[in-house]
């Protein structure tokens, strides 16, 4: 109960004491420690004596430690997390392990494997008590040895699991990793719990090497199967804090396929992934435009994510190198979708569908073409192939948003009956379109009063007409 959480919070801050002095006024034994009745031998005088047994108190202090960071009461896991830490910079600066030669590193790695392994428990959330130790992260030498605890960690408990999630294990090492704030420059590694006297040689001060630690560790953490809520956590994150620090961005490939055959949002933020790697990194990825159609279904148009994949797929198909081939298919597969759309999706689909023909000039065959198909049963084009090079589209014509000139709803037979007209240069705004519902859409009916005097204008579109970073503006998640 309460008298006992008290009792241990006492007991834990008068260990935080006394071995805090203890370790200051190099009372502990420093070297290889002899077992406990091995050190009552003659051979040792008796302040060496004293020393191992003050050493031997002192580890059976730390495993104390280290088991209440466990505790049911969160005051006494934060206690035992600070006292260790506290433990860390003591034994930093006055190592507890025999310097052999100059130069080697005396950083008490196996006590921050003791904090790391505390913060990352299998059966519980401890997501409170990690962000309490965020705070030590902002030491560069701190960050890079949880870095290597942490990718230890994920390899002696995930083999065991025979690639079954932890849920609550793999959720802890998002958190802890998650937020990691790593170093852009050499010359930003400047907060080091401990410096060392030839600290410039070691590993710890390299950037090299904190890119090496903090990619062994986000594949390590990667290569086995997540909980499915955690793939979308990663790739959100992904674009901004984890590929700008890895040595080999593309090493994140096989990560991104698994992710995309999860299906919905998840194929999507994957294809996003993948994306990057293709413009910022020069990855040669041929199946990328199979992958994105083969994920227009009819789910595309209903509400929960749809802004997001308009979005994506807007910047997909951005390029105007495409072959005409695939952007036709696209539009053709949009096409055929929207004839079951609900209206709210097809008064952004066909804007869409219009800005596509504005930079693909080549597909406008598709409503131009004289006595084209005028119905699904002479329509050359075919639904269900895979490859878009196989569909025949640009073969087709687009009859399916002629007939929606006759919807039921006003605003879309008038969108739909753009295509009748030759398309103004500039690209039409759909991103005020994304997010419309069907309620706003009665509401705004409901509230026409004036009728709109046609003008020509063209819109004013910023200065240089760059599309923004549609991706960071626009993700949210669902």
């Amino acid at each position: 109960g309460q008298e006992e959480e008290e009792e241990v919070l006492c007991a834990a801050r008068t260990c935080s004491r006394l071995f805090g002095a203890l370790l200051e006024r190099r009372e502990l034994f420093v070297g290889q420690l002899p077992a406990e009745e091995a050190s009552l031998a003659d051979n040792y005088s008796a302040e060496d004596k004293y020393k191992m047994w003050m050493r031997h108190r002192y580890n059976d202090c730390v495993d104390c430690l280290a088991e209440l960071m466990g505790h049911d009461a969160f005051q006494v896991k934060e206690l035992s997390l600070c006292t260790l830490m506290k433990f860390v910079e003591l034994e930093a600066q006055y190592p507890l392990i025999k310097v052999e030669w100059k130069g080697s590193l005396t950083f008490p790695r196996e006590l921050l494997k003791v904090v790391v392994d505390g913060l990352l428990p299998l059966n519980e959330d401890a997501s409170l008590l990690i962000s309490r130790f965020q705070e030590y992260m902002e030491y560069d030498d701190i960050r890079y040895f949880v870095i290597k605890a942490v990718t230890e960690s994920i390899g002696q408990v995930m083999q065991k699991t025979k690639e079954r999630p932890l849920p609550f294990y793999q959720q802890n090492v998002f958190s802890l990793i998650s937020p990691i704030n790593m170093p852009n420059k050499e010359c930003d590694m400047v907060r080091f719990m401990v410096k060392q006297d030839n600290w410039e040689e070691l590993k710890v001060s390299k950037l090299q090497a904190h890119k090496q630690a903090f990619e062994k560790m986000w594949l390590s953490f990667l290569k086995h199967k997540l909980p499915t809520g955690l793939y979308k956590k990663v790739l959100v994150i992904l674009h901004d804090s984890i590929l700008p620090y890895m040595n080999e961005p593309t090493l994140m490939i096989d990560f991104l396929t698994v992710a995309y055959g999860i299906g919905g949002a998840i194929s999507l933020l994957a294809l996003n992934g993948l994306f990057i790697l293709i413009h910022q990194h020069n990855l040669e990825y041929p199946d990328f435009f199979k992958k994105l159609y083969s994920l227009l279904d009819p789910s595309i148009y209903h509400v929960k994510y749809r802004a997001r994949f308009f979005h994506l797929a807007d910047l997909f198909l951005s390029s105007s190198h495409l072959p005409a081939y695939l952007v036709a298919a696209f539009i053709k597969r949009l096409s055929r979708l929207a004839l079951t759309a609900p209206p709210e999706a097809l008064l952004m689909v066909i804007p869409f569908i219009c800005n596509l023909f504005r930079r693909h000039p080549a597909c406008k065959v598709l409503v131009h073409r004289p006595n084209g198909p005028e119905g699904m049963s002479e329509d050359p084009y075919i639904m269900e192939e895979e490859e878009p090079s196989e569909s025949r589209a640009l073969e087709s014509s687009l009859w399916e948003i002629q007939s929606l000139q006759n919807h039921y709803h006003p605003d879309v037979a008038k969108a739909a009956a753009i295509l009748n007209q030759s398309l103004s240069e500039i690209e039409d705004d759909i991103s005020g379109l994304l997010e419309l519902s069907g309620y706003e859409l009665f509401d705004k009916e409901v509230k026409k009063k004036a009728v709109d005097v046609p003008l020509e204008f063209e819109q004013v579109r910023g200065l240089f007409g760059k599309k923004n970073d549609i991706f960071a503006e626009h993700f949210t998640l669902d």
